[in-house]
């Protein structure tokens, strides 16, 4: 099963939590930028023109670029909006289809856009959300828990990232958490039966989260009906 990673809702800010002058990582560069650099959740009107020559359907589909290559103009966007999230899901998807931590056109891996992204506004829940999905498909399961627990600062109700915290804790074998988070996930309205299922063929799916669930659920008798 796959984590999923669907846009919810942005988050509100009032303010930039980061100038773009804040210090540069030595690999992954300034945050400064001729045009912008603008917050995703709440300069979107500056990003109209951004999108319209460098953000194309086509472009975040990684179908073909617009005005360079797929990385070019994926790249010029997460320059213009460091935290824009579904750019840098498309450059993070573009790095896996190729194969490539620095797919042709880009001026960083995916690293450092994350990266980059997290240094510009680090109270965004959508890229640390992202970020968590990322270091999960690469292996890094501890350190997608710590992202995804991030996101929960300001993502509690997303039951997408509950799912895909669930996914992770599951895979490292702690049911207790992936149940409990399961649980979430579909009571905030998840609808994917993935992880679920995995509780179920491991013998770790109870309708009761509750440490006492399993004393009451021996004892009883009562065939339970199909989800």
């Amino acid at each position: 099963m796959k984590l999923l990673w669907i846009m919810g809702r942005f988050v509100a800010a009032a303010s930039l939590a980061v100038s773009a002058t804040a210090a540069a990582s030595p690999e992954c560069g300034t945050l400064q930028n001729p045009y912008g650099p603008f917050d995703y959740r709440t300069g979107r009107e500056h990003l109209k023109i951004v999108e319209a020559y460098h953000f194309t359907p086509d472009v975040e589909s990684l179908k073909s670029g617009n005005t360079a290559s797929l990385g070019g103009d994926l790249d010029y966007t997460l320059r213009a909006s460091p935290n824009h999230h579904r750019a840098l899901n498309s450059m993070m998807n573009l790095a896996f289809r190729t194969h490539m931590s620095r797919p042709h056109g880009a001026t960083y891996t995916i690293d450092c856009y994350f990266d980059r992204a997290i240094r510009f506004a680090p109270d965004d829940g959508e890229v640390q959300s992202l970020y968590g999905v990322y270091l999960a498909r690469i292996g890094h399961k501890q350190d997608a828990v710590k992202a995804f627990e991030n996101a929960l600062k300001t993502e509690k109700h997303n039951p997408n990232l509950h799912y895909n915290l669930g996914l992770v804790y599951f895979d490292l074998k702690d049911y207790p958490n992936a149940l409990e988070q399961a649980h979430e996930a579909y009571r905030l309205g998840a609808v994917l039966p993935g992880l679920r299922n995995k509780l179920k063929e491991a013998g770790k799916w109870r309708d009761d989260a509750s440490p006492a669930a399993p004393a009451r659920e021996s004892a009883s008798a009562e065939p339970k009906g199909a989800d």
